[in-house]
């Protein structure tokens, strides 16, 4: 065995044997330690968690290869994300915790009296929550692909059993215990990186500050100056401007992600999991403090991965990697098939262009750019190793949250709460983790047939969630005349026209050749991309709710006494509670 793959073996069995050991010692005994960890988690605590929870296989693995390839355009996503989440810490998660349930689907329930609006919430939920899992599935095939030189398929297995083991015995308990250690796991494996390829480019040691530093060669150059020049000779976008496509396009995506992070419900459940509003606001401020941490140095990943990738296929201006010659790192990336070349001139040199007729780099996948980044860098191979524990901690970390939203949703909301009311304790605790096996089978078999790059597969997700479930907790909130059947309606208008807009562009559940309108951008609704169009779908949804509304009148006087309960800043409940 060489001593990268010892590395890697070491770091990833490391990790998740600490893992497995969590998930034993903090195994859940009750409905409400694993479904809201019993609510005994301090701020801190629930900040880290937080901050694995929403830092994901597509914040860790695809964002910075977003940034790398689309350049200022990936901007959409740092904007989207982080915007999403201090509107859902300041517009939601105090008051929905103040109400003190369980689950999204539950308060919204009560919040519009209806069983149905329950039913729908949940449908809605696990639409989006199941989206969202393909993308972390895939990192976890990612990873261990070209990391354990297994096959993506084996790798994606060995994902399945690992989150399987942790959730089904832990619920909210033991995912939030390992969340703490998967933070300390990424982060450590995020930073340490880039700080390696920040000095060798620059000289400067911290990331945020290389990315607008002079390289360290002693030319003057700044390093995004010089990343302008390379990309641009090659026919590529200026990277420093380029946009997606159109500024319609960057704020509907932009819309579209920040809603729609303010409306995921596993990243909402863990507000549940804190003994008081109080600790739910500060919890909020420690995840900000955390996930940026990350997301301040992917702008520098991102760049500084997309230059060291041009400088190994042109080395020097004119001069192409002779393909015999490449590093080892591009062969091992070929393996997996996610990097592939084809030499269309028969010369035996890589050139990597902007023009399809002349470019032999046929393929190359952005969500390979972080984990490939250290190698392209030559740093040694324990911090190869780590990326890759990096990685599968983030893919697996909003994974099992993921997981946990579904099965509540399915096991409390549906079951209990609807179709069998008399449930014992002990009956729904078997229940969420039959329910949790289940939804792990469905979501490796998503991952083994995924619709596209992680962080786009992501995308489509935050829309669902954008044009259902956020809509409709912000007019619980803040519209104390919603009704319910104003509530179902829009819901189901937002996610109807959302999925639609989808499935006529990505295909019928993203089977391609069901795709009757082709992903193509000259049959796109005002250049909104399926990706971005959750920002329309939650438009939709407001509108319908309040025409709706203006026909049916308003709540009933005790819904609006509740709405202004749990909007009231002092008192209100402490602890997460059932029916």
């Amino acid at each position: 065995m060489d001593e990268l793959k010892l590395y890697t073996w070491i770091a990833v069995g490391g990790t998740f044997g600490l893992y497995f050991l969590i998930a034993w010692w903090a195994r859940a005994g009750s409905t409400s330690e694993f479904y809201a960890a019993g609510g005994g988690i301090t701020p801190l605590q629930n900040g880290m968690a937080i901050g694995a929870d929403w830092m994901s296989a597509a914040s860790f693995i695809s964002m910075a290869g977003l940034i790398a390839f689309l350049g200022y355009g990936g901007s959409v996503f740092l904007m989207g994300w982080t915007g999403g989440y201090v509107l859902l810490a300041l517009c939601l998660a105090p008051y929905m915790r103040k109400h003190g349930k369980f689950t999204v689907p539950e308060f919204i329930g009560d919040r519009f009296y209806s069983r149905t609006a329950r039913i729908v919430a949940v449908v809605c939920l696990i639409i989006a929550s199941l989206t969202y899992i393909i993308g972390q599935m895939k990192g976890v095939g990612v990873a261990f692909s070209r990391f354990l030189e297994v096959e993506y398929d084996t790798g994606l297995y060995i994902g399945m059993f690992v989150v399987f083991v942790y959730t089904t015995l832990g619920g909210m308990k033991g995912i939030t215990y390992t969340q703490i250690a998967q933070y300390v796991v990424l982060i450590t494996a995020y930073t340490i990186p880039a700080i390696f390829i920040s000095l060798q480019l620059t000289g400067n040691p911290i990331p945020q500050l290389g990315l607008g530093s002079t390289l360290s060669d002693g030319s003057g150059v700044y390093l995004l100056d010089k990343l302008d020049m390379v990309v641009t000779d090659l026919g590529f976008k200026e990277y420093t401007t380029a946009n997606m496509s159109g500024y319609t396009e960057m704020i509907a995506y932009t819309l579209s992600l920040m809603i729609g992070t303010a409306g995921l419900p596993h990243v909402i459940m863990r507000f549940f999991t804190v003994p008081s509003v109080k600790a739910a606001r500060q919890s909020a401020g420690y995840a900000l403090v955390f996930i940026a941490l990350l997301y301040t140095v992917a702008p520098a990943v991102g760049a500084m991965a997309r230059f060291n990738l041009m400088n190994t296929i042109e080395p020097a201006a004119g001069q192409n990697l002779e393909y015999a010659e490449r590093p080892q790192w591009f062969k091992d990336w070929e393996k997996t098939g996610l990097l592939k070349f084809e030499d269309k001139n028969g010369d035996g040199k890589v050139q990597y262009t902007a023009d399809k007729t002349t470019n032999e780099m046929v393929k190359v996948d952005q969500d390979i750019m972080v984990l490939a980044n250290p190698a392209i860098a030559n740093l040694p191979n324990w911090v190869i190793a780590l990326v890759a524990a990096g990685g599968l901690a983030a893919a697996l970390s909003t994974a099992a949250g993921l997981l946990l939203a579904i099965s509540s949703a399915i096991s409390h909301d549906l079951m209990k709460g609807v179709l069998v009311p008399d449930m014992s304790e002990k009956n729904e605790l078997l229940a969420s983790r039959i329910v949790m096996t289940l939804s792990i089978i469905v979501a490796g078999y998503l991952g083994l047939n995924p619709p596209g790059f992680a962080a786009g597969t992501v995308a489509l997700a935050f829309g669902l969630a954008a044009s259902s479930i956020f809509p409709a907790l912000m007019m619980g909130i803040f519209s104390k005349k919603m009704n319910s059947k104003a509530a179902i309606a829009g819901m189901c208008a937002g996610i109807g026209v959302t999925m639609l807009y989808v499935f006529q562009h990505k295909g019928i559940m993203f089977y391609a050749p069901s795709a009757f309108l082709g992903d193509m951008e000259p049959n796109w609704f005002f250049g909104i991309s399926p990706n971005a169009f959750g920002s329309v779908g939650a438009l939709v949804n407001f509108t319908v709710a309040f025409i709706v509304l203006k026909a049916t009148g308003p709540a009933p006087q005790v819904i609006q006494d509740l709405v202004t309960n749990f909007r009231t800043p002092h008192g209100g409940i402490s602890a997460a509670h059932d029916h």
